[in-house]
């Protein structure tokens, strides 16, 4: 009697392992993480990395995963997937040697594809930079992917001409937004096969997974051309900030106007507010006086106001232009940052506007 209900308890458990799994099988898709999304594919991050390259190319992507005998998961030793491992910057060279022309920096956290490797270097492609590196400083295999997972972003790629962001994963949810076509979301969450958790305006918005493609970003190396053109519009940039504007009567704006036409009364605008930028950079710094006036009747300071030009030209007429580049100076407004001086161009370095060098 004892033998027989042992046989029907484990028939019992058998029934309701199977119902279990019956159902389990027919659940919807809970969230996914980005590791686990990951790892679902049958593709490494490598390729998601570069999803245009050739099977030719992947043949090692392809050989990421390999499931052994027993049914475990072992990541082969080597990929095309290569991670930077320092602090700051890497220089990247044009050939394999360290005395060689520098063509870009990869970043802390940056990633790319191998191309070729030998003698201690490799030779990859990260975004448009294309070089040889040391690989004293890449990682390789499993810590390549390892990094890579850590510091990348699964993002989504919108494929229509407007995506709709909604408040709850719900079609007929609120609309909190429209994103155009060639923008990009980081996805936060895979929730399940229909909707996609994206970060939209520091706030958490929802998308229809039908309308999107799923890609993993990893950030990528600068070229010195792309790095000269970016200094290049950092430092115009800086010239051009807005220097906060200083509240003055109309005597002081017609008094910068004369200045300014007697400074550079036959430049162009840009060289009338350069002159301006200087006057109000001055009345903004603590080592001048703090008008309009006193800065130009600084002993020793602008000529035209020591000979007493500039006097006759304000009991004149000023041109146009010298008043609005003074009100645009007085606004704020300089295409010589902070620059506190100026003078004809020829024996001063500094930045050179029309005919004379300001710094």
């Amino acid at each position: 009697m004892l033998r027989g209900r042992k046989r029907y308890g484990i028939l019992l458990a058998g029934f309701i392992l199977c119902l279990s799994l019956f159902a389990m099988s027919h659940m919807d898709v809970q969230a996914v993480s980005r590791k686990e999304y990951l790892d679902s594919l049958n593709v490494g991050i490598a390729k998601l990395m570069d999803p245009s390259a050739s099977p030719a190319d992947d043949e090692a992507v392809q050989e990421l995963t390999e499931v052994s005998q027993t049914g475990g998961a072992r990541r082969e030793e080597e990929t095309d997937l290569v991670m930077v491992n320092v602090q700051v910057a890497l220089n990247v060279r044009a050939e394999a040697d360290e005395k060689s022309e520098k063509v870009g920096l990869l970043y802390k956290d940056c990633g790319g594809r191998i191309l070729e490797r030998k003698d201690g270097w490799t030779r990859l492609r990260s975004g448009d930079l294309i070089g040889w590196a040391s690989d004293e400083y890449l990682l390789f295999g499993e810590e390549a992917e390892e990094l890579a997972d850590e510091v990348g972003n699964l993002i989504v790629l919108i494929k229509t001409e407007a995506l709709c962001v909604r408040e709850e994963p719900d079609a007929d949810a609120q609309a909190v937004g429209f994103i155009p076509e060639d923008e990009e979301l980081e996805i936060i969450e895979m929730l399940n096969e229909d909707w996609i958790s994206v970060k939209y305006e520091e706030e958490v918005g929802y998308v229809s997974a039908e309308y999107v493609d799923i890609d993993f970003h990893i950030d990528e190396g600068e070229t010195m051309v792309a790095i000269r053109k970016r200094e290049e519009a950092e430092r115009k940039a800086k010239l051009t900030a807005n220097q906060g504007a200083v509240v003055v009567g109309g005597d002081d704006t017609r008094l910068l106007a004369a200045l300014i036409y007697c400074e550079a009364g036959g430049e162009s605008y840009n060289g009338k507010l350069a002159v301006g930028a200087v006057v109000m950079n001055r009345v903004r710094s603590p080592a001048y006086p703090n008008t309009i006036s006193g800065v130009i009747y600084a002993s020793g300071q602008f000529t035209p106001a020591i000979n007493g030009k500039v006097a006759r030209v304000y009991g004149g007429d000023i041109p146009e232009s010298c008043y609005q580049a003074a009100q645009a100076a007085i606004a704020g407004e300089t295409n010589v940052g902070g620059a506190t001086h100026f003078r004809r161009a020829g024996n001063h370095d500094g930045l050179l506007i029309d005919h004379q060098v300001f710094w």
